[in-house]
């Protein structure tokens, strides 16, 4: 694996190292001894799913509150989509910054997401599917969001009148 550091304090783009053959390949996604000699957190308590049908789908801004906030490691296994991140940590230099990759099952890149920050993503094709691996057990009582679309944040999304919930879409804007 190759980590590449991000604009965002401790947030990292992850190629992998792919071992190809006549078969395919073969490549190593996660190794706890590598990301704890970065000092990355490496707990893994649960993985989860996210499916999208349809092209445009927009989920987040998402993120757990404390004692419950979440690293995750994020993958598109089938599809593609612009992943998007956003520090919410007030004493963090890139404090409400924001940075985006086009993750696809084509290019294998994987994004680590520090506690304190919100991730959402868009898809960009039809029947998109996501794996995330997750430092926490989900606590919905803790699970929190900041609008999508606040002008705070300014990101620029690829594709515009996104299909995205009611919820996604009641979030407040952030206040720093």
């Amino acid at each position: 694996m190759k980590l590449i550091r991000l604009p965002l304090s401790g947030a990292y783009l992850i190629e992998l190292d792919l071992v190809r053959d006549e078969r395919g390949f073969f490549a190593r996604t996660w190794c706890a001894e590598e990301f704890q000699q970065l000092g990355l957190k490496s707990k893994l308590a649960q993985c989860s799913i996210s499916s999208n049908k349809s092209r445009g789908t927009l989920r987040g801004m998402h993120f757990q509150a404390e004692p419950y906030a979440e690293t995750k490691l994020i993958r598109c296994s089938s599809g593609a989509i612009y992943d998007v991140i956003v520090d919410l940590r007030p004493h963090s230099p890139t404090y409400c910054k924001w940075f985006a990759a086009e993750l696809t099952s084509a290019n294998h890149k994987m994004l680590y997401v520090p506690e304190g920050f919100a991730h959402g993503f868009q898809t960009l094709v039809d029947n998109t599917e996501l794996f995330y691996q997750i430092s926490e057990t989900y606590q919905a009582e803790y699970a929190r969001g900041v609008r999508w679309n606040d002008p705070i944040f300014g990101i620029e999304w690829p594709i515009s009148n996104p299909i995205i919930s009611a919820r996604d879409s009641a979030y407040a804007d952030h206040r720093p």
